[in-house]
């Protein structure tokens, strides 16, 4: 009895620590436990139960720093540990979806997939009206943090990398990849240059990336060119 009300009590605290790794990528017990203001002591048992029920995996951390002992871990979420954040209506989504495939056919699933996000660009714009300082990049992924899909935006070799560590649609994504192709067709809309998807959670990658080149010459965005 003892240990199922510790349970109980230790569940909103696991719950926080899964949202830290689903926002913030794979992370050491040292990084969540600073994002978390929690003993490290603490995250550590924590980690043990989420790596005991399956919910995340450790994996040897990324950083090149050297240093004495064992190289440090990174946990990050497994399958099973994303469906616990906003996915209970997948089932009724890829059923809806398959019905429209089959009786509309794959165009219908596209042009589905386009009116879903058909708000994404007007959004974009409103929030750099208020923030004029935002990058496009910066600005969509401030809305698309909004809407669950955990997004920040990296420096990459060749560009900006825009990541999204959720996606509230991956499982059905993967079954209908018109999801994926539209939200790439509304981002290049948006930035205002051809992007490319690097990777897809829907395709069993652990964050979606998008490449975002850099531009060599200035040119305005169709947000940008609506605000002028």
């Amino acid at each position: 009895m003892e240990i199922e009300v510790l349970e109980h009590v230790d569940a909103p605290t696991r719950q926080r620590v899964a949202r830290a790794i689903l926002e913030h990528g794979p992370s050491t017990a040292a990084t969540l436990a600073e994002l978390l203001d929690l003993t490290p002591a603490a995250i550590r048992r924590h980690l043990d139960h989420l790596l005991a029920t399956g919910a995340v995996v450790a994996q040897d951390a990324r950083t090149k720093e050297r240093r004495r002992g064992r190289p440090a871990k990174e946990f990050a979420l497994t399958a099973a540990g994303r469906d616990q954040f906003e996915q209970q209506y997948d089932d009724l989504a890829a059923q809806a979806l398959r019905f429209l495939s089959q009786t509309a056919g794959d165009d219908a699933v596209l042009a589905f997939a386009r009116q879903r996000l058909s708000w994404v660009e007007e959004a974009v714009a409103d929030v750099r009206a208020a923030d004029p300082s935002l990058s496009a990049p910066q600005a969509l992924a401030q809305v698309l943090r909004t809407h669950g899909f955990a997004a920040g935006v990296l420096q990459g070799p060749m560009g900006e990398q825009l990541c999204q560590q959720h996606c509230p649609v991956a499982h059905v994504a993967h079954e209908f990849p018109q999801l994926c192709e539209a939200e790439t067709e509304v981002f290049s809309r948006v930035l205002g240059s051809h992007v490319q998807r690097l990777a897809t959670i829907a395709h069993g990658d652990g964050v979606c990336t998008t490449s975002i080149p850099a531009r060599t010459t200035p040119h305005p965005t169709p947000s940008e060119r609506r605000s002028s």
